[in-house]
């Protein structure tokens, strides 16, 4: 059975008049199991997604049938399935379209007509993802019974044949039904499209810059997707009477603003999706202001809960003193600065890009030059290793650089897809 538990970093004491508190809250799973070992057979269900359209002709094809092929063999027996090619329009490649059932449950007989179904995939017309991800959704719904469901989008190109208003409705009305990593190959695709479903769908987004690694992705997705035998967590903060939560943030491994997918517990209590979980460890930032206290007041300020299926099943407390020693309110918590940091990198990162996308180099040379300053002091080597085929870096702890000329494009996607994953504090 899987075991839950939650550590709270944070600086407790507050100055005079001082009203903000923040905290670093860790919660670590073990013990998940593998999908579905929580709600017995049929609990899981998964859908791949290939592009079909004629711009992955060729190489690319190939190497996605090759994946999804791939993918195929990791998803356990007993699991519902289906595969779906995708171009202008969505269509059900497996099951086939003749079939009584829209998904079927994964055995060595259907593993075997699903890798049939995928070699015959050919390459043709446009991109509308909206009527992907609609398609996809309608499948999962056939499988109520599925309450952990999960998805691998894989294209090549921009969302062309349809206009991008289309795409962020069908986004919003999926939301929340199912979970979907994104996956990007080669040079011609959107990072913000593939960011926008991943991110409303509480997956990834990435960059596959050669199509012979389509599979080893696919294979590693499948993977941790099955080794998740919690099908759904939620977190859960409770703020006292009078106070805000100012936000709720991921910072760890990945950065994802959960705020704004809060939904109501109770008047003090809002809820916010996690996703499904296997062993792993996750950090949130959680933020409060409450009412100011004289000094020597103390107070709970928060109280972080992770629930699933409705039962808390790990809690921290956030708390609050008021004190006229500097020596403990001018005290920086080592991670709550950590990833104050990685979030603003992250965003000068995205910023950055989009300036010079727009051909105003002032400002991308100032933001990614505040990238490197903060990649510097956060530890975060691998974003200062991306940055440095963007820019020419000057003066690290400055973070004076010079953009580079004639830039790669994939290595400016690759440092955008990556601007979201933090590197852990060194505790």
């Amino acid at each position: 059975m899987a075991e839950f538990a939650a550590e709270v970093y944070q600086n407790e004491f507050l100055s005079e008049g001082a009203t903000d508190v923040h905290a670093i809250v860790t919660v670590t799973c073990k013990g998940a199991g593998s999908a579905g070992s929580a709600g017995g057979a049929g609990g899981v269900a998964e859908i791949i997604m290939v592009d079909t359209s004629g711009s992955m002709s060729g190489r690319n094809m190939e190497a996605a049938k090759h994946a999804a092929q791939v993918a195929v063999d990791q998803i356990l027996d007993g699991t519902w399935f289906a595969i779906v090619g995708g171009s202008h329009v969505a269509n059900r490649i497996f099951p086939y379209p003749n079939a009584r059932m829209a998904m079927v449950q994964m055995e060595p007989g259907a593993r075997a007509e699903a890798k049939r179904a995928i070699s015959m995939l050919t390459p043709g017309g446009g991109t509308a993802m909206s009527t992907w991800l609609r398609l996809a959704d309608q499948l999962f719904a056939t499988v109520p019974q599925a309450t952990q469901r999960h998805a691998i989008l894989l294209t090549d190109g921009k969302n062309e044949s349809e206009p991008r208003a289309n795409l962020s409705a069908a986004v919003r009305d999926v939301t929340g039904h199912f979970q979907c990593d994104a996956r990007g190959v080669g040079s011609r695709w959107q990072v913000d499209e593939l960011r926008e479903i991943s991110t409303a769908l509480l997956g990834t987004v990435d960059l596959i810059a050669d199509p012979n690694e389509i599979a080893a992705d696919f294979e590693k997705l499948m993977q941790a997707s099955m080794a998740r035998g919690v099908a759904s967590a939620d977190l859960r903060v409770w703020a006292p009477q009078g106070s805000q939560v100012l936000f709720v943030r991921q910072v760890a491994p990945t950065v994802e603003d959960l705020t704004h997918r809060r939904a109501d517990v109770n008047p003090l209590t809002g809820s916010y999706p996690t996703g499904s979980w296997g062993d792993e460890s996750r950090d949130y930032h959680v933020a409060i202001r409450v009412a100011s206290k004289p000094v020597g007041s103390e107070q709970l300020a928060a109280r972080v809960q992770l629930a699933v299926n409705g039962e808390v099943v790990s809690s921290g407390l956030v708390k609050a003193k008021w004190s006229d020693d500097e020596s403990l309110t001018t005290r920086i918590n080592p991670e709550v600065a950590h990833y104050t940091g990685q979030t603003e990198l992250a965003a000068a990162i995205q910023e950055g890009l989009a300036a010079k996308a727009s051909g105003d180099e002032a400002t991308a040379t100032v933001k990614l030059g505040r990238a490197v300053q903060l990649a510097q002091q956060t530890g975060n080597d691998e974003a200062t290793s991306r940055l440095r085929k963007v820019v020419d870096i000057d003066n690290e702890e400055q973070g004076t650089v010079r953009l580079k000329r004639n830039t790669s494009t994939l290595d400016e996607m690759a440092l955008d897809t990556a601007s979201t994953k933090t590197t852990r504090v060194r505790r």
